[in-house]
């Protein structure tokens, strides 16, 4: 998997995956226009859209649903270091659910790719490529 951020103006960027484009942006108050969510609401978003994928697919799966799954994902700021934390993810199933589907689906949404990553830190390594100074054309 692979993203490409690219800086448009301010503090807007381009966030492209594959043939998919989508907008990152800052609030007004923090020097942005509110064109696209902000970083960490991105990866509230990310969580949201994994945990709901994988909850429909378990309804789908048994056939009790083809639509209608809604997840909530909320998050503190936590710091120091600054960072998101005591994440809340809040599942609303379009049909009722026994008490083992209930379990099933909870099964199913701890599975998320996303979910998983949070709870198991990947090793992140963190390259620089700068270009070398221009050599002077008077020597």
């Amino acid at each position: 998997m692979e993203v490409k951020v690219t800086h448009l103006d301010q503090v807007r960027f381009a966030i492209q995956a594959r043939s998919h484009t989508v907008v990152c942006d800052q609030p007004q108050d923090n020097g942005g226009e509110d064109a696209g969510m902000t970083p960490p609401e991105l990866l509230l978003a990310s969580l949201a859209s994994c945990g709901a994928f994988y909850a429909m697919q378990y309804l789908k799966a048994r056939n009790l649903a083809q639509t209608g799954v809604e997840v909530k994902v909320t998050a503190e700021k936590l710091k120091p270091p600054a960072r998101l934390g005591n994440f809340k993810i809040l599942v609303s199933c379009p049909v009722p659910l026994t008490e083992e589907q209930t379990e099933g689906m909870m099964r199913s949404v701890h599975h998320c790719l996303v979910h998983n990553t949070l709870l198991n830190p990947p090793e992140i390594k963190i390259e620089l490529d700068i270009p070398a100074p221009a050599e002077s054309a008077a020597k």
